[in-house]
């Protein structure tokens, strides 16, 4: 594990990303590059990002319309580079929820000033009573709020339905046998039908899959299931 903070690059000038790659990562962060605004965005949905360099002028969608779509349901840092010096620009970014606004050309140094700045605001403004968050493509899970949110939307559920969903949450990406859900989620003295855990994932996929059209519970024949991006 690595306790660098991570920063997403989201750049189609090629020249200009791989020269901020080198000085972050000289800098002592770890850097990821995307060219495509459309897979920048699906790209932080899936990622775990510390803090996002967003350019305006993108192929696919506009670094504008990135910023508005992430802010719906994150809050992390944005600083918006650009080759325009409109005020206007710079307004609709920060209206948007930008953190800062860079115009090219730019001083490597003040960047980083600039990064390091937005990284601790957004430390500060960290709600320590939000706890731990579990993530899932856009589902988000804070288990000490009792609250699960896709897309921004919230989504409710019976306890028993929030057990399971954070069971599994905390072991993304491992498929979980029947036996063991019954256990962790129902207890070593349940003597009930064990077609209770099929039944209860059914629930789980029609109020997030079927109701966000999007696949979160998968199911693995003959063995179980398993919550994955």
């Amino acid at each position: 594990m690595t306790d660098k903070k991570a920063i997403l690059i989201v750049e189609d000038e090629r020249r200009i990303a791989r020269f901020l790659q080198i000085e972050l990562e000289h800098e002592g962060f770890a850097t990821s590059i995307e060219e495509n605004g459309t897979r920048a965005y699906e790209c932080i949905l899936q990622g775990d990002f510390d803090l996002i360099l967003l350019d305006v002028m993108l192929p696919g969608m506009d670094g504008m319309e990135i910023c508005r779509k992430v802010r719906e349901i994150s809050q992390v840092p944005i600083i918006m580079l650009t080759a325009k010096d409109e005020v206007e620009d710079k307004v609709r970014g920060l209206e948007l929820g930008a953190d800062d606004y860079m115009t090219k050309p730019f001083a490597i140094q003040e960047l980083i000033a600039r990064i390091h700045n937005a990284l601790r605001k957004h430390q500060k403004m960290d709600d320590p009573l939000q706890g731990e968050k579990l993530t899932v493509k856009d589902l988000v899970m804070y288990p000490s709020r009792y609250e699960v949110t896709v897309g921004g939307e919230e989504v409710q559920l019976t306890k028993k339905e929030y057990s399971l969903l954070e069971y599994m949450l905390r072991n993304k990406r491992t498929v979980l046998t029947r036996d063991q859900i019954l256990q962790e989620v129902w207890g070593y003295d349940y003597t009930g039908d064990t077609n209770v855990v099929d039944v209860y994932i059914r629930y789980l996929r029609a109020k997030i899959d079927d109701r966000f059209q999007k696949k979160y519970i998968y199911t693995v024949r003959g063995v179980g299931y398993v919550v994955k991006d």
